[in-house]
């Protein structure tokens, strides 16, 4: 057998193994309800999806585009981040384009990281945030994150104890999958932090329209100082339901963002234009199709929550996400997570994620996605009721 370095690196995918035991038993017949995966089930809006329309009846989109994105979208990046968080960015320098923002950190990691250097990243944390590193070769060490602990102290204590010095920080909030919330201070004393320690930062701002309750997610790059340090990701899969249309941004520092275009000179020519003209569209038309995009993640959140706290498994209701995270509960502990997945899909016909999948720290814990209707979430929570013994 030959020996793939990068692949080998890569551990077992632990969401494979309740991912083949649904396809299993949706083979046999059964009616699962897949609250793991967070892959939107809204269709994208309809004034976007016409946008792509007229754009792709017009053969000079057909064309070779630009990998670091049209001049168009790009403005439209830039004017969205102005209207948005009144973060002036340079379209030319501090705006790239991405294939969602998953494709541009795994690029980023790639052209920034050589083997033996060190990078911090959340634990639990989505799985590309460590992994990108992991297959750039680095090494990653992981702060532990959630209810109960202080991440700018594990922070420190992490740097004290790490030796080479780390190169990178990659962060995500509002946070996947433990939904945890900051605000623009907490931001501040991450780039104070990078400063005084030389730290380069990622922030993943997937779920910056995610938010419920009054709370408003802040943007990274409002900390002063924060394009001396580092870049923030933004994708519009989520916000505008665009899952599938593969669409994202990186904006900031000026030289990681430059060093993104330049490897990705080499390793594409940019998504299909209409696509990008769509995308521009988006940014730039009525944004009234995000709030109802919101306003049905909330709902779908308050039904959820509100029926396990009924059947006893009281999980509070997160400000942001698409997610709900939730402890297991103490009699189902000692399975762990993967287990007690397990057990919710074959005795509850439920499917959710292990926490484990997320990280070593998370395997306490399970999430939902919301990304069924209320209907389906109030018949998923009768299935859970009789795995508890309601």
């Amino acid at each position: 057998m030959h020996q793939f370095p990068r692949v080998h690196r890569l551990p077992p995918y632990v969401f494979a193994q309740v991912t083949e035991l649904k396809m299993k038993m949706r083979r046999e017949g059964e009616d699962i309800i897949d609250l793991g995966m967070g892959n939107p089930d809204m269709p994208t809006p309809q004034h976007i999806v016409d946008k792509l329309l007229e754009a792709s009846q017009k053969g000079c989109n057909h064309r070779y585009s630009a990998s670091k994105g049209i001049k168009g979208l790009r403005r439209a990046i830039a004017d969205w981040y102005r209207r948005r968080f009144d973060v002036d960015l340079d379209m030319d320098q501090e705006v790239v384009v991405t294939m969602g923002a998953k494709e541009g950190l795994s690029h980023l990691a790639l052209v920034m990281l050589s083997p033996g250097d060190v990078v911090f990243a959340p634990d639990p944390a989505y799985p590309i945030h460590p992994y990108a590193s992991i297959i750039a070769g680095a090494d990653v060490r992981r702060i532990p994150i959630g209810k109960g602990r202080n991440f700018i102290d594990d922070l420190q204590v992490a740097m004290r104890q790490t030796w080479p010095q780390p190169k990178l920080l990659i962060i995500n909030y509002p946070h996947n999958p433990t939904t945890e919330c900051v605000d623009i201070a907490f931001f501040q004393r991450i780039v104070d932090f990078a400063k005084d320690n030389k730290l380069l930062v990622i922030h993943d701002f997937a779920y910056a329209d995610f938010t419920y309750d009054g709370y408003q997610a802040p943007s990274f790059l409002q900390a002063e100082g924060a394009k001396d340090v580092g870049v923030e990701f933004f994708s519009l899969t989520k916000s505008y339901s665009m899952a599938g249309w593969r669409v994202g941004f990186c904006c900031g520092n000026r030289e990681m963002v430059q060093a993104l275009t330049r490897i990705k000179s080499y390793l594409d020519y940019g998504i299909f234009q209409p696509i990008q003209i769509a995308a521009c569209h988006a940014l730039n038309g009525p944004q009234e199709c995000v709030k109802e995009i919101m306003d049905v993640h909330q709902d779908r959140r308050d039904a959820l929550c509100e029926a396990l706290t009924r059947i006893g498994w009281n999980v509070p209701k997160p400000k942001a996400t698409m997610f709900v995270w939730a402890e297991i509960p103490d009699e189902f502990k000692k399975l762990g997570s993967v287990e007690f997945s397990k057990l919710l899909l074959r005795e509850g016909k439920v499917a959710v994620s292990p926490g484990l999948g997320f990280g070593h720290y998370g395997d306490d814990h399970v999430r939902f996605a919301l990304v069924e209707n209320r209907h389906r979430i109030n018949q998923a929570v009768r299935g859970i009721k009789h795995v508890l013994g309601g």
